[in-house]
C-alpha cells in the first residue's frame, strides 16, 4: 500500500527506528550493573574491562544515533540498508549472542533480559517496517541482517578476543 494511502496512525519506519537506540540505552545498564565485563572475562575468556565496555558502547551508540538520524531524514534505500545492517548487528545478533553465551556458559549472560524483551522484537519489527514501507525489499532486509551478523562476529573476534579464537 503506498505511503500516501496508509492509515495515518500506522507506525512508519522513519519514526520507529528511534526505538532501536532507546532499546540500546536500556540494555547497556543491564549489562554493566550485572557485571558483563567480568562475566565475559571469566566465562568467555574475553579481554574486557569496564573502560573498554564504556568506550565501545559509547562509540556504538554514537554510530547508531548518527545512522538513525540519516535513515529517519532520508528516504534512500542506502540509508535504510546501512542503518538496518548496523542496528541488526548491535541488537538482533546481540540477542543471539546472549542466548548462545548463556547456554554455553550455563550461566546468565548479563544483558539477556533486555536483549530478549527488547532487542529481538525491536530489530525484527524495524526490518518488517522497512519492508512494509518500501524502504527495502526482502533481499535488502535479509542482506542487512546478514551484514549485521558479520559485523557482530567481527566485533566479538576483534574486540573481545583480539583476533584469536579463545577456545581453540
Amino acid at each position: 500500500m503506498p505511503a500516501t494511502t496508509r492509515h495515518p496512525n500506522l507506525m512508519r519506519f522513519e519514526r520507529f527506528l528511534w526505538a532501536l537506540p532507546l532499546a540500546y540505552a536500556v540494555h547497556i545498564p543491564e549489562e554493566f550493573l550485572a557485571g558483563f565485563p567480568d562475566w565475559m572475562s571469566r566465562h568467555m575468556h574475553a579481554d574486557m574491562d569496564n573502560q573498554g565496555f564504556w568506550l565501545n558502547n559509547s562509540l556504538f551508540m554514537a554510530i547508531l544515533l548518527s545512522l538513525s538520524l540519516w535513515a529517519s531524514r532520508s528516504r534512500s534505500s542506502l540509508a535504510a540498508f546501512v542503518f538496518l545492517s548496523w542496528a541488526s548487528g548491535n541488537l538482533f545478533w546481540n540477542f543471539i549472542f546472549h542466548v548462545v553465551t548463556t547456554v554455553y556458559a550455563d550461566s546468565y549472560s548479563p544483558g539477556l533480559v533486555s536483549a530478549s524483551l527488547l532487542y529481538y522484537p525491536v530489530a525484527v519489527w524495524a526490518g518488517v517496517l522497512a519492508l512494509r514501507d518500501g524502504r527495502l525489499g526482502l533481499r535488502g532486509v535479509l542482506g542487512a541482517f546478514a551484514i549485521g551478523a558479520g559485523l557482530m562476529l567481527f566485533v566479538i573476534w576483534s574486540g573481545l578476543w583480539n583476533f584469536r579464537l579463545p577456545f581453540a
